[in-house]
């Protein structure tokens, strides 16, 4: 299987409730107010030590979206989700003035969702 290679963060981490894995800091949070299907979710800007599943296409709260379940790399174990956040749509309902090609605001980024059970 290979070597496991697992980062360590220091300060206010969240981590594997199975293994103590650490996967992100109390920094990275963008918002603590998700909801998924067995409770409340933290929404992540970015994640360390985890290993990505097969895209789908999943209902959430907001309409269709294609997600990726992500798991721990220490025990395997499902911690969350993975969904890119499509900018470009919300832009296109404003119809904003200031739209340029080569404008930074129009890139889709990409979020991670933590269960928090």
């Amino acid at each position: 299987m290979g070597r496991l290679f697992v980062i360590s963060l220091e300060g206010n981490i969240y981590r594997c409730k199975h293994c103590h894995t650490h996967f992100g800091l109390a920094d990275h949070i963008i918002s603590r107010t998700f909801q998924c299907r067995h409770g409340k979710a933290y929404l992540f800007d970015r994640v360390v030590n985890v290993t990505l599943g097969e895209k789908e296409e999943r209902m959430m709260l907001t309409g269709m979206h294609t997600v990726v379940d992500i798991f721990c790399v220490g025990c395997g174990s499902i911690v969350g989700w993975k969904y890119r956040l499509n900018v470009f749509r919300k832009l296109r309902r404003r119809k904003a003035k200031s739209t340029r090609k080569g404008d930074s605001s129009l890139r889709a980024s990409t979020k991670y969702c933590a269960n928090a059970y």
